[in-house]
């Protein structure tokens, strides 16, 4: 943690906000690594983890938006991208499906396990895209959904911070943690979904 320790506070907020905010776009960016990161610096802060909790939940949701919008302006672009890639195509499918049909609690439970699901967001934010008319049902839960991921990884972050002794040994257990979290609760929804298919 040593190269970190030369890139100030404020640079790994700023660092942390951008990936959150661009990760519905592309989801290999780690933003969960950097949000922990940017915990990690800034523990001893007064209040910072509650400011930087807003700051990824308001990226958060913007990046949904953001995608959103993108998805709709260039939807034969999109149509084109999915036409190359047939899992992905499968997977906007399946979820467009799914939530036209659900009621507004299971579609809240929808949009709040793809924010916890590696790219559930992305496939999420595509397959609402091409239909306009969920389009308010899931922004209002994607504020929701936002909000409690960015207050499950900064408190992840924190309680490693003030559990352990080292920032290294922090960071280490804090990102296995939030792996192992979002890899359990995958293999929840692939199980709910082949049982469903039976």
């Amino acid at each position: 943690m040593d190269a970190i320790a030369v890139i100030g506070p404020a640079w790994i907020c700023a660092l942390a906000l951008v990936a959150v905010l661009g990760d519905a776009l592309l989801p290999f960016i780690p933003s969960g690594t950097l949000v922990i990161l940017a915990v990690l610096r800034t523990s001893q802060t007064e209040g910072s983890p509650l400011l930087l909790a807003a700051g990824v939940a308001t990226a958060s949701f913007l990046g949904d938006l953001l995608l959103l919008q993108l998805a709709r302006r260039s939807a034969p672009a999109v149509q084109r991208r999915l036409a190359h890639r047939p899992k992905l195509a499968a997977s906007v499918e399946r979820v467009q499906r799914s939530f036209a049909g659900r009621t507004t609690r299971r579609a809240a439970a929808l949009v709040i396990v793809a924010r916890f699901v590696p790219a559930g967001r992305t496939v999420l934010d595509l397959a609402v895209g091409h239909s306009p008319d969920l389009s308010r049902t899931f922004l209002r839960w994607s504020a929701v959904a936002a909000v409690l991921w960015a207050g499950y990884i900064v408190s992840l972050g924190w309680l490693n911070s003030h559990w352990f002794d080292t920032a290294w040994l922090s960071f280490a257990i804090s990102c296995a943690a939030a792996t192992a979290i979002s890899s359990g609760i995958a293999q929840l929804v692939r199980r709910r979904r082949r049982e469903l298919a039976v």
